[in-house]
């Protein structure tokens, strides 16, 4: 028997929690103590093909977040998009009447065809790893819980031409919020937030001065933020918010400045130098160097 399960609609989501049949096909806000999962997620690897976004009350359950103390304890929030794996790790309780966690999962399709579709992929938390959580104060959750109840009031009544883009509203407004207390969080986690701009920061030195570059090419985010323990868009975010560069700048930046310094102390060759650096092609580190001091190598080195 595979370990495997694929989740690819709302209706079979309910149906493996032992949920009565969903009120929308492409919608639904489900509460973890209504849950009786008709099959054994114990070691299951799952492929969840929906958006969904879920409250864990902290204590409630298997999952854990990290090893950073926590910012507020009424409880967490995580965000998946469609097509990520997640696995769990002991058994899930047949009833926990005192678990006042939630889940709201919907289908791209319910989007498909709104102004939201196109700027979904900017709420880049749904790539985040578990560790890297949202944790609310009581008046954030309550926020979110307020759009929620709107959610599910549109989706349990009689629908209409106006049904749709209302529940698509409060979801875009509900993810904007979200946006706005992982703005707080990155705010309120500064001085540990610092610590890791300066470990970042010596990890792209060490990474030339170890001679990765010619193991691996240019550094990337990837290998970054595993270094880190980060997922490569919360690292991203996380320099964005200390910063104003995302992870991709300030590498672009560390290798342009080792670029500017091998051009006016060595006789290198402009080839070697990109070669030196981790490109692959020399015009590539030439087109780099123009885009971002404004003229090629070459006219950087005559110059000065």
């Amino acid at each position: 028997m595979s370990n495997t399960f694929e989740i690819n609609t709302i209706s079979q989501a309910h149906q493996s929690l032992g949920l009565l049949p969903p009120k929308h096909p492409l919608v639904s806000v489900v509460r973890t103590a209504d849950f009786r999962p008709a099959i054994d997620f114990n070691g299951l690897k799952v492929v969840n093909n929906l958006y969904q976004i879920t409250l864990k009350n902290i204590g409630c359950g298997n999952l854990t977040y990290g090893k950073n103390t926590y910012d507020y304890e009424e409880g967490t929030l995580v965000f998946t998009s469609p097509g990520q794996v997640i696995i769990f790790e002991g058994e899930m309780p047949a009833e926990n009447t005192n678990d006042k966690g939630w889940t709201l999962a919907f289908h791209p399709d319910l989007i498909r065809k709104s102004s939201l579709a196109d700027k979904i992929d900017n709420y880049s938390f749904f790539n985040y790893d578990l560790n890297e959580a949202l944790h609310l104060s009581d008046e954030e959750l309550k926020t979110i819980e307020e759009l929620l109840d709107k959610i599910i009031k549109e989706y349990s009544q009689n629908l209409d031409k106006h049904s749709q883009n209302l529940i698509i509203s409060n979801i875009e407004l509900l993810l904007d919020y979200c946006t706005r207390f992982y703005d707080r969080q990155f705010y309120t986690r500064t001085n540990i937030n610092v610590d890791f701009v300066s470990k970042f920061e010596k990890l792209l030195k060490t990474y030339y001065d170890r001679g990765k570059v010619e193991e691996i090419g240019l550094p990337n985010i990837q290998y970054l933020s595993q270094k880190l323990n980060f997922s490569p868009n919360y690292l991203s975010d996380l320099l964005k918010k200390e910063t104003g560069k995302t992870a991709q700048e300030h590498i672009h930046l560390f290798v342009i400045n080792k670029a500017k310094n091998s051009l006016l102390n060595s006789n290198s060759s402009i080839s070697e130098i990109g070669y030196s650096l981790g490109f692959e092609y020399p015009q590539h580190f030439s087109s780099l160097f123009k885009k971002k001091v404004g003229v090629s190598p070459l006219e950087y080195r005559n110059l000065n």
